[in-house]
């Protein structure tokens, strides 16, 4: 028997997420949108074209004034910018197919490579300090205050009745790293069982929390509007995704996993648009801007894991570091992972097909 009165209510909350993410995705589009609206952007002696992914729009809107201040300070010259925030996968897609952003800001170094591959970038974006990282987090949980149903862990993500939210890997990276911190934690796990890691055990643990997914979104930030309308009982996504709420007021406990990943997530020039554009000096003192101690002291505000060491040793107090914390290299790197989980018959698409 269909529940029609749960059933509107969650089709309204899903609508008015819709119409939170309007406002939260402010120059999303297709490629040729985008390019458009670069056309159009306001006056200055020179515009830079950011394509970023969506985490980092609230950030960024205090950091570009900071870099244009400074911009001009050095050169006399008044930079303005034309900022698009996307879902990651869908980011790097828009770049590689057209859309012509002087710089790139994703989720993973995997959706960088995606631009790489279609021959936009040129350069060893990984020579650059912290290997072309601009800030770290980890993958955690994020339930309603008070943690009414006593969530501890991944495993109560397996129970009955247990509703997740995160979002869709095809188009979200921020949905990659999530998955990616299940299925590593389930190695864990086994490894813990049997003294060494089990890929059969991993999928089936993925497969278990998968199967109490009430919906899979566009982007992290689609997934955290649903949650916060009343959708799911428990929402996987970045620690600084949830911090940041929490300092605008929106309630929310932290459940941080004891087994998780550390997420890594680069910037780079588009050597091609910027050479079209004549703004390769302003974006590579861009991403250098990212990387600096006074940058990353306000993406630090802002949730933010900073890679910048004086910045880093300065906040660690603000972190909780899981025990079992691993990285990509756990996994077997970006490149294995994408074969492993994310190729037409890996992990992740079995999960999806129920195999």
């Amino acid at each position: 028997m269909i529940n029609n009165r749960g059933t509107s209510r969650r089709m309204l909350a899903l609508l008015l997420a819709g119409a939170l993410l309007l406002t939260l995705a402010a120059g999303c589009g297709s490629s040729k949108e985008q390019n458009d609206a670069a056309s159009s952007a306001p006056d200055g002696d020179l515009t830079l074209v950011i394509g970023a992914y969506s985490v980092v729009k609230d950030a960024f809107e205090e950091l570009l004034p900071q870099f244009q201040a400074q911009w001009l300070q050095q050169t006399g010259q008044k930079i303005v910018f034309q900022q698009s925030y996307e879902a990651s996968g869908t980011q790097a897609r828009a770049i590689a197919g057209g859309f012509e952003a002087d710089v790139a800001v994703l989720a993973m170094e995997g959706d960088i490579d995606k631009v790489v591959d279609a021959g936009f970038i040129t350069y060893d974006w990984k020579a650059q300090p912290h290997a072309g990282m601009i800030t770290r987090s980890i993958v955690v949980l994020g339930t309603r205050a008070g943690n009414p149903l006593g969530i501890t862990g991944w495993d109560d993500l397996t129970k009955d009745g247990v509703k997740v939210l995160y979002p869709n890997p095809k188009t979200s990276g921020g949905a990659q790293w999530d998955i990616n911190a299940m299925y590593g934690a389930g190695l864990k796990k086994s490894e813990e069982e049997t003294g060494k890691p089990d890929p059969a055990y991993a999928k089936n643990y993925l497969k278990s929390i998968h199967a109490n997914v009430e919906s899979l979104d566009k982007s992290g930030r689609a997934s955290m509007a649903a949650f916060e309308y009343g959708v799911g009982d428990v929402i996987v996504t970045y620690e600084n995704e949830l911090l940041s709420r929490i300092k605008q007021g929106v309630k929310y406990d932290i459940v941080i996993p004891r087994d998780t990943i550390l997420i890594e997530n680069p910037a780079a020039v588009v050597d091609k648009n910027v050479d079209k554009h004549g703004t390769r000096k302003a974006a590579e003192a861009f991403v250098a801007f990212l990387q600096s101690e006074q940058a990353q002291r306000v993406l630090a505000d802002y949730g933010f894991r900073p890679v910048e060491e004086k910045a880093a040793a300065d906040t660690k107090g603000r972190y909780v570091e899981p025990e079992g914390m691993f990285d990509i290299s756990y996994l077997g790197g970006w490149k294995e992972v994408r074969k492993t989980l994310y190729s037409k018959r890996g992990v992740w698409y079995q999960v999806l097909a129920g195999i």
